[in-house]
């Protein structure tokens, strides 16, 4: 059972920045894939980016697109998403996710592990 642990989030003022971080329990593999999901109150979870770990292939929802910026360090079994320019509609409780397989993966259903989520609020 992959455990996903997040770290990074609180409160910024709109054009702030953030840095997420997300660690797995296990030694990551090449089929790995990890995303980032965000859940503001009364809206369904969405989709943010993802990143394949065998190529470091990323894809992003065009709504965070140049602002936001993932990478991973093999190293620490660790996500990165880096998140600038933030702005009051990015306030959500952001989620990490993982599961093995070729992805990407847009969907929440198509994961399998899920961190606790951090909350990341931005003031206008």
């Amino acid at each position: 059972q992959v455990q996903l642990v997040e770290s990074g989030g609180g409160l910024v003022q709109a054009g702030g920045s953030l840095r997420l971080s997300c660690a797995a329990s296990e030694r990551t593999s090449s089929s790995y894939v990890m995303g980032w999901f965000r859940q503001a109150p009364g809206k369904e979870r969405e989709f943010v980016v993802t990143i394949k770990w065998i190529d470091g292939s990323t894809y992003y929802a065009d709504s965070v697109k140049g602002r936001f910026t993932i990478s991973k360090d093999n190293a620490k079994n660790t996500v990165y998403l880096r998140m600038n320019s933030l702005k009051p509609e990015d306030t959500a409780v952001y989620y990490c996710a993982a599961r093995y397989g070729s992805g990407p993966y847009y969907y929440p259903t198509d994961y399998n592990y899920w961190g606790q989520g951090t909350q990341v609020t931005v003031s206008s």
